[in-house]
């Protein structure tokens, strides 16, 4: 079975942006980057729909935890893998939105490959795959 190997990476900071999304590009996948939730949402409703989301969760303009909400109440987009990027700690009073996967920065680059190999969803007939 081939698989979808695009990903939308949403991420405000540049060089965390360019840093991520040429190591994803190295390993085979087509990426698109971001900078906002706002600017995924509107991608995500122009474009093929990618195998996963890797988001930031502290951003400007719509956060990644706003993002992942406007994702799961979205008949079209809740079954999209995302991965959420963040410094930040879950706490009783500030609970992580739900992911499917963390990744804890800083992170290693081998975490990152190893999460979003594990994450990305199987291609199917609807979606755009690449060999």
């Amino acid at each position: 079975m081939t698989t979808n190997r695009s990903i939308l990476l949403v991420e405000d900071d540049a060089g965390i942006r360019e840093s991520v999304a040429e190591c994803l590009v190295s390993e085979g996948y087509d990426v698109a980057p971001v900078e906002n939730g706002k600017e995924a949402l509107r991608w995500l409703r122009g474009a093929a729909r990618p195998s996963l989301i890797v988001v930031d969760l502290v951003m400007p303009v719509m956060n990644g935890a706003q993002l992942i909400d406007a994702l799961r109440d979205d008949a079209a987009l809740r079954d999209i893998p995302v991965v959420l990027m963040t410094a930040a700690a879950s706490t009783p009073a500030m609970p992580l939105p739900r992911a499917d996967a963390y990744l804890a920065k800083p992170f290693d680059l081998g975490a990152l490959l190893d999460t979003v190999e594990q994450h990305s969803a199987p291609a199917s007939s609807a979606r755009c795959a690449s060999s």
